[in-house]
């Protein structure tokens, strides 16, 4: 099956993740943040390319998150490392690999991506999108050399649940970008080669909507500063 669409935004691309759960009472609020950021894009000069990533370390509160992948928390354990923080949290928001704060601060939010934006980003393309059961295939594309890891995240353009136990419990959840698939392709991978995403190998073991979308970037290997980062949406 190919896949049609190719995505686009205006502004400087910038890559917003929000490390939430389920299981916080406290996230609520930074997921609607999330959502209203993905739908009305309220930061002047910026193309905020965002994703919702649900750690595992609330699950044992109450309620499982459904969402949540030990992946997710390894990742967020790192960027505590490299932004000499003492601890994890949720909701926390990571901009561009290089500036937290926490996911519910609006005024914060907006700062941090404007000032991101303020860097520029070389372009990357998403090419050759087709499925093959649970396996998406694609290339990556930098139209200028750039030296970093590729990232490439599955994410579900949107989801809701009904919590039953737990901090949330009797509320019902929406998110938006929800990673469902996260890999690291390796050093120089964004020069047009095949790449792959195997939903079937994730931990994240949830019922999958048909409407997604793609995200790759750019990290830095050592300091986890996106380089350069891109989205397309795709269907199912």
């Amino acid at each position: 099956m190919v896949v049609a669409g190719t995505g686009s935004g205006h502004g400087q691309p910038v890559l917003v993740e929000l490390f939430t759960s389920e299981g916080c009472s406290s996230c609520p609020p930074a997921d609607a943040l999330l959502a209203r950021l993905d739908a009305e894009q309220f930061v002047p000069g910026a193309q905020a390319i965002v994703l919702s990533e649900h750690v595992t370390y609330w699950n044992q509160l109450g309620w499982r998150d459904p969402f949540s992948m030990d992946q997710i928390s390894e990742r967020q354990r790192e960027y505590a490392q490299r932004l000499g923080l003492e601890s994890v949290y949720t909701p926390q928001v990571v901009v561009d690999g290089a500036a937290e704060l926490v996911g519910s601060d609006s005024a914060a939010l907006s700062r941090a991506i404007s000032n991101a934006a303020e860097k520029a980003k070389p372009e990357l393309k998403i090419e050759h999108v087709t499925w093959d059961g649970d396996m998406l295939h694609f290339a990556v594309r930098a139209l200028v050399p750039q030296h970093g890891t590729l990232v490439a995240a599955l994410a579900e353009d949107a989801t809701q649940v009904s919590v039953a136990r737990g901090e949330n419990a009797g509320r019902t959840l929406h998110h938006v970008a929800v990673v469902r698939a996260l890999n690291e392709l390796g050093k120089d991978a964004a020069d047009g080669r095949t790449l792959a995403l195997n939903l079937a190998e994730t931990a994240n073991q949830a019922e999958y909507g048909k409407a997604m979308r793609l995200v790759v970037f750019l990290a830095d290997g050592r300091t986890g500063r996106v380089l350069a980062v891109a989205e397309r949406p795709i269907a199912r």
